[in-house]
């Protein structure tokens, strides 16, 4: 019987358990056993994993995280922890493995595909910061809430005459503040792809 492991990485996002339940259904449909492993790469490091099926993911879609858990480590910066990464693959029978995962989590699955595991990647990003995507799952949500945020500010910084700087999270990308702020009807978006003029925006909004 063919297997077929997961494992979700770095940060937690909205719609996590929703790719896990997808996988294991379709999986189990198709006749496949569907290993999930705990808590990112280090599942594979320390050999920690269990069969999902049908009953363990049942309810799980409006809860948030992932209910195989996750971390950060960056297992590419240890040999120790890539070998013990490749002996659990081969030891477990797995015959591919779904990632699901950002930036980081995503660069050490290209580097095991590229030296021979079969390996998916699921990109997954609130503020979508990934190419060969136009949405990462997790971005709609992080926008929305965003947009809602803003919303409730508008009647707040009319009543005391302010003006609201409201922050997101992005990093070096604009896309949560860009969609966020058109939605909310921002007078000013600022974005890391584009140099601000602190002195031009003062004036527009003096004006």
């Amino acid at each position: 019987m063919k297997k077929i492991g997961i494992l979700t990485g770095g940060a937690d996002c909205p719609g996590l358990n929703s790719v896990i339940r997808a996988v294991v259904r379709k999986g189990v449909e198709e006749g496949y056993v569907v290993p999930g492993i705990k808590n990112g790469w280090s599942g594979l490091v320390d050999y920690d994993m269990r069969i999902l099926d049908s009953r363990l993911t049942s309810g799980i879609l409006d809860r948030g995280g992932t209910i195989l858990g996750t971390s950060r480590i960056k297992p590419q910066n240890d040999p120790e922890q890539i070998k013990k990464i490749k002996e659990s693959y081969k030891r477990s029978g797995i015959d591919a493995l779904i990632v699901v995962g950002g930036e980081e989590t995503l660069k050490v699955a290209l580097k095991f595909h590229k030296e021979g595991l079969k390996i998916v990647g699921v990109p997954k990003s609130i503020d979508n910061a990934l190419s060969g995507t136009d949405y990462a799952f997790g971005f709609d949500t992080a926008v929305n809430v965003a947009t809602e945020c803003v919303d409730r500010l508008h009647t707040t910084a009319e009543s005391h005459h302010r003006i609201m700087v409201i922050e997101v999270m992005g990093r070096y990308t604009g896309w949560i503040a860009l969609q966020a702020g058109i939605a909310g009807g921002a007078d000013v978006i600022l974005i890391p792809e584009i140099p601000a003029d602190m002195d031009k925006i003062c004036t527009d909004l003096m004006s």
